[in-house]
C-alpha cells in the first residue's frame, strides 16, 4: 500500500471506534518519541465525504502529532466501506498495542455481538480475530460488574492495590450483583491472590449459607474472609467425619438382640449415642455453627449421667462434660444443649482491649458485634420459644 502524507486538519478521529481511553502519560512519552525521531508507524484512514478522511486506527499517534503541531501526517489511505470489516480491523489493530484495556475489548465484543448494524456471533468473532470463545466471552463478563469496579480493571496479571485483574473477577462472575461488586472492592483493596478469590468465592456459592449470613460477611477484610472460608470448610470436614459411622451402621446386617432388660438398657443408650453424635448441626450462622460438631463429638464419649448435674448445665464448658443420655427426655436436653454456639465469659481485660480500635476498623468491629448480638438473640428466643411450648403441654 502507498503512504501519503495528508495535512492534519482534513483528518477526523472516529468517534466509534472501540479504544476511547488514552492514558495522559504514555500519550506524552509517545509525543516525546515522535518530535525525536517522528512517526515511525502511518496512521491508517479511509476516505469520506468532501474530501476528508477518517482514521481507522492510529488515534493516539494522530493526537500526538497533532498536540506537536505536525502540518501533515504520513497515511495509509484504505478503500475499505464495509463497516464490520473496519470495526473488526480497529480491534485487531488495538489488541497489538498498548493499553487498550480489557473493558475495552469487553465493548467492542458486545457491540459487534449486540448492535444491529453488525450482529456477529462468539464464533465469527473468534475466527476472524484468532481468539478462542472462551476469550471473548471472559471478556464480556467483565460488563456485569458495576462502573466502580470496572474503573479499576487493567490489563495483565501483576496484583496491585486498589486495581482488579481479569483472572481476579472471573471467579467472582456469577454471584449475585450485590456480593459480587462489593466482594470485588474488597479484593482490590487488599491485593488478594487470584487463588484466595476462588476460595472466598466457594464460600459466597455455598447454598448451605444464607444470604443474611453472606450479607454480614461483606463486613470482613479480604484476609478475614479467608480465614471465615477455613474456618467452615474445617468444620464441614468434621460434620462429614461424624456422620461416616453412622453411615457404616446402615451398611451392616442386623444382628439378634438379646430381648434381657441388661441387653435392652445396652442397645437404648447405643442409639442415643449414635443419634447425639450424628446429630445435624444448627442452621444458623456460620459464627453459631463453627463449633458445634466439636460439642457434640464430647457429649457422646461419657457413659453415664447424672440427672442432679442437669440444672448447672448452661455453659459450652458443661456440655463437653454432658454424659451419654439413657432416657428420651435427657436426649431432647442434651440435643438443645449441642446447639449452644461455644461463649467464653469476657474478662475486664479484654473488655478494656477494645477501646484500642479505631479509624475505619472500629466501623468494622461494631457491624461484626452487631451480627453477633443479632445472632445471640435469636438464639436467646429460641429457646424462649422452646421454654413457652414446654409449660403449655404442662399446664394441658
Amino acid at each position: 500500500m502507498d503512504i501519503i502524507e495528508i495535512m492534519t486538519d482534513l483528518i477526523d478521529e472516529d468517534t466509534d471506534q472501540p479504544r476511547n481511553y488514552f492514558d495522559e502519560e504514555s500519550l506524552q512519552e509517545l509525543m516525546k518519541s515522535v518530535e525525536e525521531l517522528g512517526l515511525l508507524s502511518p496512521i491508517k484512514v479511509r476516505t469520506t465525504s468532501n474530501g476528508r478522511y477518517k482514521i481507522i486506527y492510529g488515534n493516539r499517534r494522530y493526537k500526538a502529532c497533532k498536540a506537536l503541531g505536525r502540518k501533515a501526517i504520513p497515511c495509509i489511505v484504505s478503500t475499505a466501506t464495509d463497516e464490520l470489516e473496519i470495526y473488526l480491523e480497529q480491534i485487531a489493530e488495538n489488541l497489538t498495542r498498548e493499553g487498550f484495556s480489557p473493558i475495552e475489548e469487553a465493548e467492542a465484543f458486545h457491540k459487534l455481538m449486540n448492535d444491529p448494524k453488525f450482529s456477529s456471533s462468539t464464533k465469527y468473532l473468534s475466527s476472524k480475530l484468532g481468539k478462542p470463545e472462551a476469550y471473548i466471552k471472559n471478556k464480556c463478563d467483565l460488563l456485569k460488574f458495576s462502573n466502580a469496579v470496572k474503573k479499576r480493571i487493567v490489563g495483565g496479571t501483576e496484583i496491585r492495590k486498589d486495581k482488579l485483574t481479569e483472572d481476579q473477577l472471573l471467579p467472582l462472575k456469577d454471584l449475585p450483583m450485590e456480593h459480587r461488586d462489593s466482594l470485588a472492592l474488597i479484593i482490590a483493596k487488599d491485593e488478594m491472590p487470584v487463588s484466595d478469590v476462588k476460595k472466598i468465592a466457594r464460600l459466597f456459592k455455598d447454598k448451605d449459607i444464607s444470604s443474611g449470613t453472606k450479607d454480614k460477611l461483606l463486613y470482613k477484610s479480604g484476609h478475614e474472609l479467608l480465614e471465615t472460608w477455613s474456618v467452615y470448610e474445617q468444620n464441614k470436614a468434621e460434620r462429614a467425619k461424624a456422620a461416616q459411622p453412622k453411615a457404616a451402621t446402615k451398611s451392616e446386617k442386623p444382628k439378634k438382640t438379646d430381648p434381657s432388660p441388661a441387653a435392652m438398657t445396652t442397645s437404648t443408650g447405643g442409639t442415643e449415642s449414635a443419634i447425639a453424635t450424628t446429630a445435624p448441626a444448627p442452621t444458623g450462622s456460620i459464627a453459631d455453627n463453627v463449633n458445634t460438631v466439636n460439642i457434640v463429638n464430647a457429649v457422646s464419649t461419657v457413659n453415664s449421667v447424672n440427672p442432679a448435674n442437669m440444672a448447672n448445665m448452661t455453659t459450652t464448658a458443661n456440655i463437653a462434660a454432658l454424659p451419654t443420655m439413657a432416657t428420651p427426655i435427657e436426649t431432647k436436653l442434651q440435643r438443645l444443649l449441642a446447639s449452644l454456639p461455644e461463649n467464653n465469659d469476657l474478662s475486664a481485660d479484654n473488655i478494656n482491649s477494645y477501646e484500642e480500635i479505631n479509624g475505619n476498623d472500629r466501623d468494622h468491629f461494631l457491624s461484626g458485634v452487631d451480627a453477633l448480638i443479632e445472632n445471640l438473640e435469636k438464639h436467646l428466643a429460641e429457646w424462649k420459644k422452646v421454654r413457652s411450648l414446654a409449660s403449655e403441654s404442662t399446664n394441658k
